[in-house]
């Protein structure tokens, strides 16, 4: 049985204006950094709503395997007749060969999957060897200016939002070293580790705070359920803080990721 996701995945449609405009920009840099070989598909592992898959495709053949049917549903409306081959499933279960790919990687879902490291031994088995293996995870703590923005400020008035900051700001993938702790229990030699940076781009406040009630993931499930005698001062709160003082209009904001690439022995 496929493991179930922590991450609330249930409109694609609603992720791509939460997070998907922000992980295209990511995937590239993701995809430039796992630096694969030439010659053969490569496989997005927690594919979403295909931003990596789609960046994977633009180089060569590729595929995308997520646990979310409704993630994979949107994802194929973006990627048309000549996309990547998209479908649902486990990623601690990979229906593929030993050796199908030249490369695989995972953006942004380990922290959220099951059994991590069963996932990145299954992209290491699917993966043939001198092929690649990258993945790349939120640097929540110290790296991600929308959410720590939202959370703090949430946090000072919501005992339960601080709850669930603490337990994302401290989860063993959301620290330095992390992700290279994974790959070694994973027994994936790392070739090289990084952290990737990419900007988000907020025309106003509204395109800040909108976003965040579609239900997604772990500040989407928490926003979109807030009893409107607390949705109004957090909302208040957290439209303070993104102002800072200024009128309202564009923000731009930091979001890092740690990285990671191994290469299958």
């Amino acid at each position: 049985m496929p493991e179930a996701s922590r991450y609330h995945a249930s409109d694609g449609a609603a992720y791509e204006i939460f997070l998907g405009r922000w992980t295209r920009a990511l995937a590239d840099r993701l995809v430039d950094f796992a630096d694969f070989p030439s010659g053969g598909a490569l496989l997005d592992v927690g594919c979403g709503t295909g931003s990596l898959a789609l960046a994977m495709r633009r180089r060569g053949p590729a595929a995308g395997i997520d646990i979310a049917p409704p993630y994979v549903a949107f994802a194929k409306t973006r990627s048309g007749p000549d996309g990547p081959l998209l479908t649902a499933g486990d990623a601690g279960h990979l229906p593929f060969a030993d050796n199908a790919f030249a490369g695989a990687a995972a953006q942004l879902v380990l922290n959220f999957v099951g059994d991590p490291v069963a996932a990145v031994s299954e992209m290491g088995r699917v993966t043939r060897p001198g092929g690649v293996v990258a993945a790349c995870v939120w640097d929540f703590r110290g790296g991600l200016v929308y959410q720590r923005l939202f959370w703090d400020t949430a946090a000072g008035i919501d005992p339960a939002a601080a709850t669930t900051r603490d337990r994302l700001f401290s989860g063993a993938l959301a620290v330095p070293g992390g992700l290279d702790a994974l790959f070694q229990r994973a027994r994936l030699p790392i070739a090289e580790s990084v952290s990737l940076t990419v900007r988000m781009e907020y025309a106003s406040f509204a395109d800040y705070w909108a976003p965040l009630l579609g239900g997604q993931g772990p500040v989407g499930t928490y926003a979109a359920a807030l009893r409107p005698q607390l949705r109004r001062p957090i909302e208040a709160a957290v439209r303070a803080a993104y102002l800072s003082g200024a009128p309202d209009g564009p923000r731009s904001m930091t979001a890092s990721a740690w990285a990671v690439r191994a290469v299958v022995p």
